[in-house]
């Protein structure tokens, strides 16, 4: 997987201001569809509520990775969040979330995009790449960060 295929520099926000795992989910819904605009991003956001219905999506460690499938998509889509102010996320360890990869995945999902699915936790799980994440100061250095 490279991640330059699934998330584009203008998909990362730095230092986002998020009230609640709602709004981070409806933040991460609108950064979602940036590299396809015809995608609603309210039928994101309905997809990634409905996600977290059937399960929290927190990794642990303050990291959680949202996500769902979304007609109109031949390819998976990333976002990347650092919140400047970490939210609830109903995480098993406990600790509130600051650090939010999101993605989407065709309606019909292929091994490519399960294989993307299965890879991004496992991505998020190496502490010095949280680490480089967190002290990153602007999206640009978030970017370089995840994708450097």
């Amino acid at each position: 997987m490279l991640l330059e295929d699934i998330i584009k520099p203008d998909s990362v926000l730095c230092n986002a201001h998020a009230r609640s795992k709602k709004h981070c989910l409806e933040i991460l819904s609108e950064l979602l569809v940036r590299p396809r605009p015809e995608i609603a991003s309210e039928d994101v956001f309905s997809g990634l509520i409905e996600r977290e219905r059937l399960g929290c999506t927190s990794l642990d460690q303050g990291v959680a990775f949202p996500h769902c499938r979304t007609d109109g998509l031949d390819t998976s889509i990333g976002a990347l969040m650092k919140l400047s102010e970490p939210v609830e996320f109903d995480a098993l360890d406990g600790v509130a979330v600051d650090l939010v990869f999101g993605m989407i995945v065709p309606a019909e999902i292929n091994e490519q995009d399960q294989a993307n699915i299965h890879a991004i936790p496992e991505l998020l799980a190496d502490r010095e790449l949280r680490e480089r994440l967190r002290a990153a100061a602007s999206s640009k250095e978030l970017y370089e960060a995840l994708c450097g």
